[in-house]
């Protein structure tokens, strides 16, 4: 019997590119669907396929045809992302696709706060209610972000106040994926994809400040102050209230969630903060040099 065959979608990002190459070291049968084939990840013994975007409806459906699990990254932020996620979901239907592995985001609601996981929360719907088998993965905010809500000034602004999260890394929502899309058993369920530790920015800029020997602090910011604060970037309104509705939530509580989801499907613990910082010096190069 053939192996049956998993699409993966946004592999030329990093977990989409995480999960591709995880799974194909285990031997998958895998088709990576790309708008440019010249940007494919080198991964050796997969099919690719081309599809200008999500809302490309037929395009999908002819890059997904034979297609048994697919693995949907949630598409790049924009203001038609719901309409390109009802697209993609209609496409593997029309495709045969039995299962979807989704990835949205922790909280996510009809009235959530944040107002990305609105976007989620009905993309989820239409997943349930397509007839295909699902499994959900909904992810905290990402740890490898963390380093970079600092400015080059070392600040995090923003209107989080004290509220707690428990920022997860995307080696281990990557994980986590190639765990659900290995397991059949698994679908039906959303799980909620987090760290396992509960930290405010307050907390995060006074680690930061330790273990890499630059000042790091946390300005807390009212909503007003947020977005002015973020005008001059000149991003489109939608987008900059996704960016202060983050922090929102964050205040709200709607992101204070711990789970042990990552350690019961990858057996291992979540990477930490600490650790993060130490491995990746990258991260926060950026940040001025202080005279601690």
């Amino acid at each position: 019997m053939p192996q049956p065959l998993i699409s993966i979608t946004g592999s030329t990002g990093t977990v989409g590119g995480m999960v591709a190459a995880r799974l194909a070291d285990q031997g998958a049968n895998l088709r990576l669907i790309v708008r440019d084939p010249s940007k494919a990840p080198p991964i050796a013994g997969v099919d690719l396929a081309t599809a200008s975007d999500y809302s490309a409806t037929e395009e999908m459906t002819e890059a997904l045809r034979g297609s048994d699990t697919l693995f949907l990254v949630s598409g790049r932020e924009a203001e038609n992302r719901l309409e390109q996620h009802y697209s993609a979901i209609d496409a593997a239907v029309a495709a045969g696709v039995s299962r979807i592995v989704y990835t949205s985001f922790l909280g996510a609601a009809p009235d959530a706060t944040f107002t990305l996981a609105r976007t989620h929360y009905a993309t989820e719907q239409a997943l349930i209610q397509s007839g295909m088998a699902y499994a959900i993965q909904r992810q905290s905010l990402y740890l490898d972000f963390m380093p970079f809500m600092a400015g080059q000034d070392g600040v995090i602004r923003g209107p989080a106040g004290d509220g707690r999260f428990a920022p997860v890394a995307r080696t281990d929502v990557a994980d986590v994926a190639v765990a659900l899309l290995d397991d059949d058993s698994l679908d039906g369920q959303i799980y909620n994809v987090t760290g396992d530790e509960r930290l405010s920015f307050r907390h995060i800029a006074n680690r930061m400040t330790a273990l890499t020997g630059k000042a790091v602090e946390y300005v807390h910011e009212s909503e007003q102050e947020a977005y002015a604060s973020r005008a001059h970037f000149g991003a489109p309104d939608w987008e900059v209230e996704g960016w202060v509705s983050s922090y929102l939530a964050v205040a709200t509580g709607e992101m204070d969630v711990v789970t042990d989801v990552v350690k019961k499907l990858t057996g291992h613990d979540p990477l930490s903060l600490d650790r993060y910082l130490a491995e990746n010096p990258d991260s926060w190069a950026h940040i001025e040099p202080s005279a601690l």
